[in-house]
Order: structure tokens, then C-alpha cells, then sequence
């Protein structure tokens, strides 16, 4: 394998002395075509992405750990330039900023750490993680080869990694970090940029270089990285990726763990049997490091979701969901893989895989040293057959788009389709806190001149509001004649406003008349309707609502937002009335925004009214509020806003996001694990509101009197605003009685008969918790799935007793497949399972 000069930049060798890392010990991250080397010994290496703003301080401990559990070795985060620098030289590190925690919370688990500068970020967070303000610098254009966004860039990298270095942070110091990235997915953009796109992707990467890390830099999804910057991949599968040269290592930057949403669109789920499946088919060709996008996906607190439309939540059908708790199947199958392929580690590092075709559409990878090491991948690519195949003189069983992982190319300790552990299911619970609410309408009859301002033309809207806040009033006045038609019995005048984007309020004389949104795909829209004008001079007041900035593609400095026309009547006496070009008044953000109504502090002479009386008639644009106790127990809260329309909520003066119950529109006939995952292949939700459920971090809260604020824009009922705890509910497993397990590899005794070690089925309940009844139990030939289970033709009279034996009382407990453990075979000559679904509840609770 050879070398050049431009790798061995990359191999730079720091010797320092510090904790774990002492004289003596050589300090390096470098690579080979291999595999990351960490102290010169190539490692095959799983990330998992958690993003430190999309979580809680308190949370990152937990969070980290879990991921450690399953099987993580490293963490993998963006840097978010617009959280970290507001304002132009004015920087911003404390609570869910304090990046330096966050990596050393890493350090404290024993993992290693993935930092991607970018400073673009994407990650459907708002503008892409740019500050707003760098719009704004004089002469800009994002993302190619010019001065003053390259000058910005340049500043906000070297002021990171000055931080990591300050806190010895890189591994050549001791420290996490491992690998860094700069830019992030710029290929699309660099081939439209031409000349100009390649020589800012090119300046980035030396500029990164320059800064002296002593760890690798990556470029993801960008083919013409330059040495010694590694190019990797992002995508449901990178089965099929090569990095640009021969002497680099292949990198998954991002496997696609699930998919994110948008108001009004579905929840995507990404089978865990297809994501192991993408998995060990990277492998298996050689890939070395895999970082699963999300492994936590957390929440979008604040105004941070960009999209525009992507919901507060970001839990991203993650092996640890929005509230930091364990999503099974998906953490215990993963957890499975990762251990199977860590057995077969020193064979993958060492040799380069012979592949042999079994069938059609059935392949062995087997890699197999001069040592003695051997491990081997059996493939089925058949997206509907199972497939028996022989190898080494044994046969084997594939499910349909599986792979068998054999650790010693005998015994499959793994397939990717087989799931043994268990399923949970998860419930939001009513904490019994019933909320005393107080509102207060949003006046929108008089103006603070102080804070208007007024000029002919509209405005794009974030050039005005600098995303200061999501609302901008677009205010004007026509004056109706007496003697018009429709006045007299004749049809109403139609308005027209084209926007931009987002949504709009419109609002004739004070009172809504109606309201219109653009979507994901289409953020521009028309709103038509029909309006209610009266003689004399009327007041037409336009809310136009930012729901996050785009996130991806390039030009950002000019894109836009708002209203921006034509604005018109139609319908009068004169025909179409433009009102495009009339005087226009401005107002950023809204009264309750400038009185400050959502923090615990404000200090105002509003007049809020009591809830029996805001009831009666729900209004618009008004804001609620109530006091409440923090519930007991440590189970995570969520508010339920299924009962309001649309606006955003805080809590003690922190804001929890944007909320809105646009209703899911989609596919969601059923989903099958075989083939080809895409987004809209696994839908759930339909009919459903896209988010009911909204994340309050037990962090924020006081033992007592805690401030709720809701702005609602539409009018719903705070009423049925609920604070719920979020609680496994049920448990179910379902393994067969060959089910693949790494019991039955033992290295040592290769080539000799051992003893069958049965399967077994694990349940497991959360802390404080224990199985209270068994709902479902057959071992035999059950049909059905987690839920919905039935007995087959075949079923062990025992089941029951023997499950109920087992378990109930107990957080966990393991029953053993086997006829001899059920009293007799219910069905000789026939493959059997076991499923099963079990109750949890507090351990106190009495049924």
C-alpha cells in the first residue's frame, strides 16, 4: 500500500503528555485505505450523530451513555454558526450552546468524538445554521469563491477549533476528537458554481487543513475533495461508494437512520431490518466507519427548525427517541449488529474480501487472513424469496434482503431481517394537571408609531424583520366609494396576495378573514377570498408568518420571504385594483412579543382575562397563559396541543418551538422491511395531526409555578391543552426457535461439535417499573405482529403459565425457546416461535 506526500500531512504525530495519554504513548489519528488508524491500530468504528442544541445539558450524559451501551464509539455533531455567533463578533457557548461540555461529556464516557465545522450545517435547521446577519455583509454570496463570505467562514472555523485547542479536545492532544469536517454535501452546489465552486471547495479544505488539528478532515459528498481531505458518503446505503483515491478509507458519514418531517406530512420509519441490512452490505465491501444520521435526533426548541415547515421535533425514528428514551427494536438490533461485526474485526481491518456468487442474487464477501481469522457475510439481494445457500460445505437460510454475519465463517451469529429483541411500545400518560388559563388579545386595531414604519412597495420580509422574529405585519388601507355594486346586493370583491412564503393572516378591519400556507415543497402560494369591505376607508392588515428558513442550496443571500405581489382587488366597479405599489405600514414581530408576555419577569399593565370568559368565543392571534407544578417522577413531559391551531409556546420564558396541527396527507398502506427504502415507502399518521406531542424538558421546570405561555395565530381552545409523561406501556418479542445468536460462536472450538444454545426471549420494562399481566403468549405457530398477535394451528397450551411464571413481578426476565421448556412439541417437524406482549406498569401500581 502506498503513500504520498499529500497523506502524510494527515499523519502528522503529536506527543503530549496529559490524562490517559502519557509520554510514552503515541497520540495520532491518521488512515490507510483500511480504516481510520487512533495510535497507529485501524479500527472499524460506529458514530452516532447527537446534536447538542437539540437537547438539554442534563440530557447529554444520559444520551451519550445509552449510545455507548448500543454499541457507539464515537459522537458526531454539527456546529451551528448561528446559535454560536448572533451577532457579528459576539459569541454565545453557554447552556444548550456549551459545545465544550458536550465534548467533554463525550470524553468522560470514554468515546471518541466526529466534529463538523461545516459551518454549514443543513440539518433542517433554520438558514442552514448561518446567521442571518451574514446576509448582510457587504458584496456576499454563499458557499463559492468569494472574499467576504470566505473571510467569514474562515473566522467562525479558526474561532472552533482555537476553542477545541484551548480545551485540548483534539486526540492529538489528548482529547476526543478524531476527525472534524469542513463545508458539508457541497457537490451538487460546487458543479452549479463551475470554476468558482471548485475553488472554494478547494481554498475550504486547505483552510481547514491549516488550521493544525492533528486529526483527518472529511468532506462529505464531495468527489473532488483534495488530499489529504477524505471524501465520504451520505445516503439511505453507501454500499456502492468508493473514496477518490486508493489510499483512503471509506466513510459513511451519514446512514439515514430514519427521515425527518413536516407539518402536514407523515412520519417516516425506517425499518431496522433494512438499516442493518445497509449496513453490513457497507461492510461487507470494505466500509470502515459509519455514522448513523440520527442516533438521538432531539428537538427543535425555539425558532431553530428551518425547511421551511420541518416540525419541532426532530426525533428522526432515532435509536434513542426525542425524550432520550430507548426506541425498540431499532437500539437492541443495532446494538446485535455492531457486537457481530466488532467479532469480525481484526479479519475485516487486515484483508481485502473474495467475493463469490451462491446464487442469482446471493453473494459471500469472506474475509480470511494468514493468521487464521475468517469471518464471512452470506448475502440475499432477493427482495421476495428466501434463499437456502451452501458455503464451506454447510447450508444456511437467508430471509429475503438479509445478510448472515458468520464471525468464524461457520456459525451466523446474526441476520439482519431475524429481530430477537424486543418491541416497545410506547404511551403518553395524563399527569392530572388541570391548567388555570388567563388570555390576552393581540391588538391589532391601534399601532405603536415607535415601532411602525412606513414606505411605498412591499417589502421581502427577512431583510425587514432580520428573523427577529417569525411576524410581519404588511399594513395598508383602501378607500371604498358608497355607490359600488357590491355594496348593493352585488358579489363581494375578491383579494389576492401572492407571498413568498410562508402563511398568511388576513385580516380586513380587524377581523380575520381568512388565512393561507405554502408547504415544504412549495413554499410560495396565492391566498384568494373573498372580502368583506364596508364605504368609507378600509383597514387591510396582512401577517405574514416565517415558519424556519430554508436550509439547503446555495445563493442564500437571496432568497426570500414574505409578501412581494402583487397584492390586488378585484371585483370593484373599476375592475382590478393593484395595491402592490401603494403605501405600505411595517410592523416587526408582534405587541406580546415587545411586552415581553412570555417570560416569567415581564412586567406590564396588560389586562388578561379569566379562561371561562375567553372561551366563549376563541380568537385569534391571543395569547394564554397558566401556572403549574412540575409533575412527580423523572418520566419525560410533553404538552398536547391537538386542541389549538398553530403559534408557539414557552415555558418559564424558554420556548419550546413552534407548534401546529396540520393534519398528515400521505401513503400509509403498510410498509415491508425487503427492498429499497425511501422516504415515502414507511408512512405513518395519516389523518393525524404531523406533531400532537411537544417536548418540555424536566430541566426547565420548578418544583412550583411554572409559567406556560401559548401564542395561538387561528383561535383553538387552551382548554384541551394537556401536560403528559411519556411511559413504556407494553413490551413484545418474537423468536424463533433457531433464532441466531453469538452463544453459539465460540472461536476456540472451531471444527467441533458444541452444544446448541437456545434462543431466548428478553423483556424488559423501564426503571420503577415490572410486568404486571401477560397480553399475548403462544409458542407454537402465532401470527400477527406487536399489537395485534393471534394464535396459529399450532400453540403450546403451557404458553401462558410459562410466561407468567417467568415474568410477572419482575422489571425483566428471559424465557428459554425450547419444547422441553413449554412441557411437549406442540407440533413436531414444524419451525416454532415464541411471541409474546407483556404489560409494564409502576412497580406500586394495583390493578
Amino acid at each position: 500500500m502506498g503513500t504520498n506526500s499529500a497523506y502524510k500531512l494527515c499523519s502528522l504525530v503529536f506527543w503530549v503528555v496529559f490524562l490517559g495519554c502519557s509520554e510514552l504513548i503515541q497520540c495520532s489519528v491518521t488512515y490507510d485505505r483500511k480504516a481510520i488508524m487512533i495510535n497507529g491500530q485501524r479500527r472499524i468504528l460506529f458514530s452516532g450523530s447527537i446534536h447538542y442544541p437539540r437537547s438539554t445539558p442534563d440530557m447529554w450524559e444520559d444520551l451519550i451513555q445509552k449510545a455507548k451501551d448500543g454499541g457507539i464509539d464515537v459522537i458526531e455533531t454539527y456546529v451551528f454558526w448561528n446559535v454560536h455567533e448572533p451577532t457579528p463578533g459576539n459569541y454565545h457557548f453557554e447552556g444548550r450552546y456549551d459545545i465544550v461540555r458536550f465534548m467533554k461529556t463525550i470524553q468522560r464516557a470514554g468515546l471518541y468524538a466526529h466534529l463538523r465545522i461545516g459551518p454549514y450545517v443543513c440539518a433542517e435547521w433554520n438558514f442552514g445554521g448561518f446567521p442571518v446577519w451574514l446576509k448582510y455583509v457587504p458584496g456576499i454570496s454563499f458557499r463559492t469563491d468569494n472574499e467576504p463570505f470566505k473571510r467569514a467562514m474562515q473566522g467562525f472555523t479558526e474561532k472552533i477549533v482555537g476553542l477545541m485547542k484551548a480545551e485540548n479536545l483534539f486526540e492529538s492532544q489528548g482529547g476526543p476528537i478524531i476527525l472534524s469536517q469542513i463545508e458539508n454535501e457541497y457537490g451538487v452546489q460546487s458543479k452549479l458554481f463551475g470554476a468558482a465552486g471548485y475553488n472554494y471547495m478547494t481554498w475550504a479544505a486547505n483552510m481547514a487543513i491549516k488550521t493544525g488539528t492533528g486529526v483527518p478532515w472529511v468532506m462529505c459528498k464531495e468527489d473532488d475533495a483534495p488530499d489529504p481531505v477524505i471524501n465520504t458518503c451520505n445516503g439511505f446505503y453507501c454500499d456502492s461508494f468508493a473514496p477518490n483515491k486508493p489510499y483512503k478509507p471509506t466513510i459513511w458519514t451519514e446512514a439515514w437512520s430514519g427521515w425527518f418531517s413536516d407539518f402536514g406530512g407523515t412520519i417516516h420509519q425506517r425499518p431496522v431490518q433494512d438499516l442493518a441490512f445497509a449496513v453490513a452490505k457497507f461492510i461487507q465491501k470494505g466500509g470502515s466507519f459509519i455514522n448513523y444520521y440520527m442516533f438521538h435526533g432531539g428537538t427543535n426548541f425555539g425558532r431553530s427548525a428551518g425547511g421551511p415547515f420541518i416540525t419541532t421535533s426532530y426525533d428522526y425514528d432515532a435509536p434513542i427517541d426525542e425524550y432520550g428514551l430507548i426506541r425498540q427494536p431499532k437500539y437492541g438490533h443495532l446494538k446485535e449488529l455492531h457486537r457481530s461485526i466488532k467479532m469480525c474485526e481484526r479479519a475485516l481491518i487486515s484483508v481485502d474480501p473474495i467475493v463469490t456468487q451462491l446464487g442469482t442474487y446471493q453473494q459471500v464477501h469472506v474475509y480470511s487472513t494468514e493468521s487464521g481469522d475468517c469471518a464471512a457475510f452470506l448475502a440475499n439481494y432477493d427482495t421476495k424469496s428466501a434463499a437456502r445457500v451452501l458455503f464451506n460445505n454447510m447450508h444456511y437460510n437467508l430471509p429475503p434482503w438479509s445478510i448472515s454475519i458468520l464471525p468464524d465463517c461457520r456459525n451466523v451469529v446474526f441476520n439482519t431481517a431475524k429481530v430477537g429483541v424486543q418491541t416497545s411500545q410506547m404511551e403518553m400518560l395524563p399527569t392530572n394537571g388541570i391548567f388555570s388559563w388567563e388570555s390576552y388579545n393581540e391588538d391589532i386595531s391601534s399601532l405603536d408609531d415607535s415601532s411602525t414604519f412606513t414606505t411605498a412597495g412591499l417589502l421581502e420580509q427577512i431583510n425587514v424583520t432580520r428573523d427577529a422574529s417569525d411576524y410581519l405585519w404588511y399594513m395598508t388601507s383602501v378607500d371604498i366609494g358608497s355607490s359600488e355594486s357590491f355594496l348593493h346586493g352585488g358579489k363581494l370583491p375578491t383579494l389576492i396576495v401572492q407571498s413568498t412564503g410562508h402563511a398568511v393572516h388576513i385580516f380586513i378591519n380587524g377581523q380575520l378573514s381568512g388565512s393561507a400556507f405554502g408547504t415544504r415543497e412549495n413554499r410560495r402560494f396565492t391566498y384568494t377570498g373573498k372580502v368583506n369591505l364596508r364605504p368609507g376607508t378600509n383597514r387591510i392588515a396582512l401577517l405574514s408568518v416565517a415558519v424556519g428558513l430554508p436550509n439547503v442550496g446555495g445563493h442564500y443571500e437571496s432568497w426570500n420571504t414574505g409578501i412581494l405581489g402583487p397584492v390586488a382587488l378585484h371585483g370593484l366597479d373599476q375592475g382590478k385594483w393593484d395595491l402592490s405599489w401603494q403605501k405600505w405600514t411595517y410592523q416587526v414581530g408582534l405587541k406580546g412579543e415587545a411586552m415581553n408576555l412570555l417570560s416569567p419577569d415581564s412586567v406590564t399593565s396588560v389586562e388578561w382575562m379569566q379562561s371561562s370568559l375567553a372561551a366563549q368565543r376563541p380568537q385569534p392571534l391571543t395569547w394564554h397563559k397558566a401556572y403549574f407544578n412540575a409533575p412527580e417522577g423523572d418520566e419525560p413531559l410533553a404538552l398536547d396541543m391537538e386542541g389549538m391551531g398553530k403559534g408557539q409556546i414557552w415555558i418559564n420564558g424558554q420556548s419550546v418551538g413552534r407548534y401546529w396541527t396540520a393534519y398528515a396527507s400521505g401513503n400509509c398502506n403498510g410498509c415491508s422491511y425487503a427492498g429499497t427504502f425511501r422516504p415515502t415507502k414507511c408512512q405513518l399518521g395519516c389523518g393525524q395531526p404531523t406533531q400532537k406531542w411537544y417536548h418540555v424538558p424536566r430541566s426547565w421546570l420548578k418544583p412550583t409555578n411554572n409559567l406556560l405561555v401559548v401564542f395561538e395565530e387561528l383561535g383553538g381552545d387552551p382548554s384541551r391543552i394537556s401536560l403528559v409523561k411519556r411511559s413504556l406501556a407494553s413490551v413484545c418479542a418474537e423468536v424463533s426457535e433457531f433464532h441466531p445468536t453469538i452463544k453459539n460462536w465460540q472461536i476456540e472450538s472451531y471444527g467441533r461439535a458444541e452444544e446448541f444454545h437456545s434462543p431466548k426471549v428478553h423483556l424488559r420494562c423501564s426503571v420503577g417499573q415490572s410486568i404486571t399481566s401477560i397480553k399475548f403468549a403462544s409458542f407454537g405457530t402465532p401470527l400477527g405482529t406487536c399489537g395485534s398477535y393471534q394464535q396459529g394451528a399450532c400453540h403450546a397450551s403451557t404458553s401462558y403459565a410459562i410466561l407468567e411464571k417467568k415474568c410477572i413481578g419482575k422489571q425483566r426476565c428471559a424465557v428459554t425457546i425450547s419444547n422441553s421448556n413449554f412441557g411437549q412439541d406442540p407440533c413436531p417437524n414444524v419451525m416454532k416461535k415464541l411471541s409474546v406482549e407483556a404489560v409494564c406498569a409502576p412497580t406500586n401500581w394495583r390493578g
